[in-house]
């Protein structure tokens, strides 16, 4: 909407809707939860999915290149965790201090880090799933093709609603 403006939090200020500045910023920390709880079940999935790989018969048989992108993907699903257990750790830290502001500043930029670390994720296990099961040629092309997709669906997409609602 033309009327709607940044509120400094990753979120828009709207005219029509009639909230103080400390409950706006109650609404953007539940919405934020809220993210972070759809992204965790799918980050807990492909973690467990790549913990499990080294105890399947068939993982001796990977190179030298499949190791060191599990390896990259193990440490990149770990961080991403972390990532998305931040905002816990600030929360409970700035806890009744009067922080609401800096506690979703924080988060939205967090939840968004953890929205690249899982991209990267599922574009590196495409990678590490087609160079194993078929050829690097055709990881290289999987690899393209899912991360093309994934910068449409997320950045893309997104931009293209945020510069639609502005006009």
């Amino acid at each position: 909407m033309s009327g709607d403006r940044e509120d400094g939090y990753g979120g828009e200020v709207h005219p029509d809707r009639d909230e103080t500045p400390t409950e706006r910023l109650d609404r953007h920390w539940g919405e934020l939860l809220q993210e972070l709880r759809v992204m965790q079940t799918g980050t807990q999935l492909i973690a467990g999915f790549l913990l499990t790989l080294p105890f399947a018969d068939r993982f001796e048989e990977t190179g030298a290149f499949e190791r060191v992108l599990y390896l990259g993907l193990v440490v990149l699903a770990a961080v991403t965790t972390a990532t998305m257990l931040a905002p816990i750790a600030l929360h409970r830290r700035l806890y009744g201090g009067h922080a609401r502001d800096r506690l979703v500043r924080t988060t939205h930029y967090l939840v968004a880090a953890a929205l690249g670390g899982i991209a990267l994720l599922l574009v590196g296990i495409v990678a590490l799933v087609f160079s194993f099961v078929v050829s690097t040629q055709a990881a290289v092309v999987a690899t393209a093709c899912v991360g093309a997709v994934a910068l449409l669906l997320l950045l893309g997409v997104p931009t293209a609603v945020e510069r639609a609602g502005r006009d």
